[in-house]
């Protein structure tokens, strides 16, 4: 069957109601933050498994996400990923997503793994 979307004025009128009521002004998501920030969650729980000794390797993460999880081969696994954009742009993304009021700052914290790998310009690998 067709999978288009099927606009509901009853649920975007709650939705407008209720972001009123929290008073928060809409604003433009892209695609590029929207990957950000499902991807770096990913980054940041797979940087505290390895500080916990559950995975010993971060090729280890990306292989359960590609297979298990069906993530993008493209991106190569959220830590390969995070490694090719660099893992000082993945933390100062992480902290500017912890600086919104809305945001719930401690979940975006950089896992001391990151900090220690940035603070010495390396990389997962």
């Amino acid at each position: 069957g067709k999978r288009d979307a099927i606009p509901s004025e009853l649920v975007n009128k709650m939705i407008e109601d209720h972001r009123k009521e929290l008073g928060i002004t809409p604003r433009k998501i892209s695609d590029d933050e929207i990957v950000q920030r499902l991807v770096y969650a990913l980054v940041n729980e797979g940087a505290h498994i390895l500080e916990d000794g559950i995975a010993s390797k971060s090729g280890d993460i990306d292989m359960v996400y590609l297979t298990g999880y069906g993530f993008p081969i493209f991106r190569g696994g959220p830590m390969h990923y995070a490694s090719q954009v660099g893992l000082y742009n993945v933390a100062e993304s992480m902290k500017r997503f912890a600086k919104n009021p809305r945001d719930d700052a401690e979940f975006w914290q950089p896992a001391p793994l990151i900090q220690k790998l940035v603070a010495e310009g390396k990389s997962f690998g």
